[in-house]
């Protein structure tokens, strides 16, 4: 009997015992809903890969008689977030095979609305049940999302929305929110009439347009002393972000604060560096990445607000699998919790 008990299949409740939590956490990191710390997640990620857990899925696609198959359309490019969002995928191909999925990965050019229109319209019913993108917001992107779903695919997107398509679900933080908590926390950081500065990737996609829209909201109602310069776009690509801050910083010398709402922190830093003006204004920057880890221990970045990419995908697959069972129309619309990191709670 021990021997039986030792190569049977584990269970939820398996995992639960071996990470310390309740069966309800398990059940939301399973199905990436939020509402869990990182660190709690992480465990039963830990737990999971010890027991070589599996899921059941054969009950809920039984009737397809075949897997379900997931294509993730992800920029490539200098954006290191991207790169941890790529590295999530790619860590749950490993078990997909058992839960009856199979999990595609293609980097497409970042800020190219007509490759990644053209990836979508090349896609086929019989190989492809949902495509996850990050969206640019573009016509030609929309018209390929209606397009694809015509066909019978359901159209996700990730990190940045497309609203105006017929996309089945968005899995991402609520970026208006996270623009709003830069805001109130640069407004207290920065002395009354200063100036800061906005850096954004690209104002063509709906997260950076939305995080900009919420941080002057909140600017112009509760610090309407302080002064904005911008915004500038530096593409997500750290070396035009260099370039600009460097210009921003040489043009106002009585900076206070600067704001990148998008990519390309390796090259902020490398530009509050050169300038000698490190740590002498406030920064906040967003993704917990190499750079903007860096950051933040070195004192050149003061608030990191981060969504978990791990989060992400876990959400994203739990919502095509939710999609793909009979009968199914609505899925769970809770956003991914925006981390605050300082360089004080830096996991």
């Amino acid at each position: 009997m021990a021997e039986d008990d030792d190569h049977r299949r584990a269970t939820v409740h398996d995992v639960a015992r071996k990470a310390g939590v309740s069966l309800a956490t398990v059940d939301r990191v399973l199905n990436g809903r939020p509402g869990v710390r990182p660190s709690t997640a992480e465990k039963v990620e830990a737990a999971i890969a010890a027991l070589d857990f599996r899921r059941d899925l054969s009950a809920s696609l039984l009737a397809r008689s075949r897997d379900l198959n997931l294509h993730f359309f992800i920029p490539d490019g200098a954006n290191e977030f991207m790169d941890n969002l790529a590295a999530a995928i790619r860590r749950r191909v490993r078990g997909a095979k058992a839960e009856r999925l199979r999990i595609e990965l293609t980097r497409v050019r970042a800020l190219d609305a007509t490759g990644l229109a053209a990836r979508l319209d090349a896609l086929n019913k019989k190989a492809c049940d949902c495509a996850v993108i990050v969206a640019t917001d573009d016509p030609a992107v929309v018209l390929a999302a209606d397009a694809a779903t015509r066909r019978g695919i359901d159209v996700m997107t990730l990190v940045s929305d497309l609203p105006g398509s017929s996309r089945r679900h968005f899995i991402g933080i609520d970026n208006t929110a996270a623009g709003r908590t830069a805001a109130s926390l640069m407004g207290r950081f920065c002395p009354a009439g200063g100036k800061v500065a906005v850096i954004a990737g690209s104002l063509g996609l709906r997260d950076h347009l939305e995080r900009l829209e919420g941080f002057l909201a909140v600017m112009a109602a509760d610090f309407p002393d302080l002064s904005i310069v911008g915004p500038f776009e530096g593409h997500d690509e750290a070396e035009e972000t260099e370039a600009l801050t460097r210009t921003l910083l040489a043009g106002h010398t009585d900076l206070a604060g600067l704001y990148n709402l998008g990519a390309g922190n390796g090259g902020l830093l490398a530009a509050l560096e050169s300038s000698g003006r490190a740590g002498r204004l406030r920064v906040i920057a967003h993704e917990l990445t190499e750079p903007t880890r860096r950051g933040l221990l070195t004192r050149e970045i003061d608030v990191v607000l981060d969504q978990n990419p791990d989060a992400e995908i876990r959400a994203a697959i739990a919502a095509a699998r939710a999609l793909a069972q009979p009968g199914h129309n609505a899925i769970d619309g809770e956003r991914i919790e925006i981390g605050i990191f300082l360089r004080d709670n830096l996991r």
